[in-house]
């Protein structure tokens, strides 16, 4: 029977990622592996965690990769330090925004992940999507000059009977 790897999966806004679960997939291509996904997220989006974290493991399984979900403290060192087992995990993937776009990039996050577990951290990055704005809508049609004088019309002359 072959050795699983036990993979501990740090991500929040791109757990759901075409990107990261990609690489998790090709990961899973080099032999067998368990993937613990967690997720840190404040308290007031923990719904919306709970829902890209559920959609992520549910196309893992679809994938035939055996995952599981887990939601962290806000701060992902710390959720990283209670998630943490050395006789657990054998790998380390952290994935964030790209650089321009991540906070987690800007307090450098892989490399702090390596040096609190001392172990192998994979970084996947991954490009911020926009919601495409929608095309403006067009002016409302114009009235025909005539109809726009009349109506004025009718109007003062209702103010000046009142």
């Amino acid at each position: 029977m072959a050795f699983t790897t036990h993979l501990l999966v740090v991500a929040n806004r791109t757990v759901d990622s075409p990107e990261l679960l990609d690489a998790i997939r090709q990961r899973a291509e080099q032999g067998p592996i368990h993937a613990t996904m967690l997720v840190p997220a404040a308290y007031s989006e923990r719904a919306a965690a709970e829902r890209r974290l559920e959609s992520a493991v549910a196309a893992l399984a679809a994938a035939d990769v055996k995952a599981e979900g887990i939601l962290g403290d806000a701060d992902p060192i710390v959720a990283v330090q209670e998630a943490w087992n050395p006789g657990r995990y054998d790998e380390v993937v952290v994935s964030t925004l790209t650089e321009g776009a991540s906070r987690w990039m800007q307090i450098d996050l892989p490399h702090r992940v390596a040096r609190l577990t001392d172990c192998q951290v994979r970084h996947v990055a991954v490009p911020e999507r926009r919601p495409q704005p929608s095309a403006p809508s067009p002016p409302p049609a114009r009235r025909p000059l005539l109809e726009r004088v009349a109506s004025l019309m009718r109007a003062s002359t209702r103010r000046s009977h009142a």
